[in-house]
């Protein structure tokens, strides 16, 4: 049997163009890249500061969202079922 490399190799690479991440990796990303800063005053250090409460807020809002969401296709599951 002949596996094909570059079939695979190209599905693969095709395969992850195609989703995107979600909000929860965009604000990791985020508060990591503020953590990695070397922030050279105050006023940048209470920046940054700043920021991560913006992101954490961010985060739990999402998180609600989420969650809102997933009940919302629960309810819409339960009622597609009861036609």
């Amino acid at each position: 049997m002949k596996v094909d490399l570059d079939r695979l190799t190209k599905r693969f690479l095709l395969g992850e163009s195609k989703v995107k991440p979600s909000i929860r990796a965009y604000t990791e990303s985020i508060l990591s890249i503020l953590e990695s800063l070397g922030s050279r005053s105050q006023r940048e250090n209470r920046q940054v500061s700043i920021a991560k409460q913006h992101l954490y807020e961010i985060r739990k809002l999402n998180r609600r969202l989420e969650e809102k969401l997933n009940l919302l296709e629960e309810q819409i599951k339960i009622l597609e079922e009861g036609k």
